[in-house]
C-alpha cells in the first residue's frame, strides 16, 4: 500500500549532514513505490510564533503570511512524516522547533500519522542526542493516532559528509524501504 511522505528537512546547509540522511531516506521509500515531498526549511521564510492566540482562543487561521501554512497542509494530508534536524547544543536546530510550534493552528488535525525522526551530531554517543527525540515525542505525544516507527542516530557527524562515511546511510536507506 502506498504512502504520502513528507520529510521535512531543517538543515541550514545544502547537503548537510541530516539532509543526506533524508536523501537516504528519500531514495529508499521510493524504491518501495511511495511518493515522497522533502521540504528544506532552509528554503523557507517561516516566522516563530507569536502566541497571539488567534488560532486557539478565536479559531481563525494564523495570520501570519509565511510557508508555514503550506508546510502544515502537506503535514496534514500526509500518511507518514520524517523530521529531521541537525543537533545543536544537544536539541534541535531553531528551524525544525519554529516549524513545531507554528503547528498550534491545526495540530489537532495531524491524526494517524507514522513518524520518523532523523538526527546528525558531532558527538558520537547517541546518549548525547536522546534530548532532541524527547523534543519530538512531546510534539507526537499531543498528536492523536501519532506513532513513532523509527530513529536514524547519525552521530559523529561534524563537517558537511562525515555522514557519507557512515553505516548511517545504509540505515537511512533501509528504513525509507520499510516505511
Amino acid at each position: 500500500m502506498q504512502k504520502r511522505i513528507l520529510v521535512i528537512s531543517s538543515s541550514p546547509r545544502r547537503n548537510g549532514n541530516s539532509d543526506t540522511l533524508c536523501d537516504q531516506f528519500i531514495q529508499g521509500a521510493q524504491k518501495a513505490g511511495h511518493p515522497v515531498e522533502k521540504v528544506s526549511l532552509k528554503d523557507l521564510k517561516i516566522n516563530y510564533c507569536t502566541g497571539c492566540g488567534t488560532c486557539t482562543k478565536a479559531g481563525k487561521p494564523c495570520p501570519q503570511k509565511d510557508d508555514m501554512a503550506g508546510i502544515l497542509q502537506k503535514m496534514i494530508t500526509s500518511d507518514v512524516i520524517v523530521m529531521a534536524t541537525p543537533v545543536y547544543f544537544y536539541t534541535m536546530c531553531a528551524q525544525m522547533k519554529t516549524v513545531i510550534d507554528r503547528t498550534c493552528a491545526r495540530y489537532m488535525q495531524i491524526r494517524n500519522k507514522e513518524f520518523y525522526f532523523i538526527l546528525t551530531a558531532a558527538d558520537s554517543d547517541k546518549k548525547a542526542m536522546e534530548r532532541t527525540v524527547e523534543g519530538f515525542r512531546g510534539f507526537t505525544s499531543c498528536l492523536d493516532g501519532a506513532k513513532e516507527k523509527g530513529v536514524i542516530y547519525g552521530a559523529g557527524a561534524w563537517n558537511i559528509g562525515d555522514i557519507k562515511k557512515s553505516e548511517t546511510m545504509k540505515q537511512a536507506f533501509e528504513m525509507g524501504v520499510s516505511v
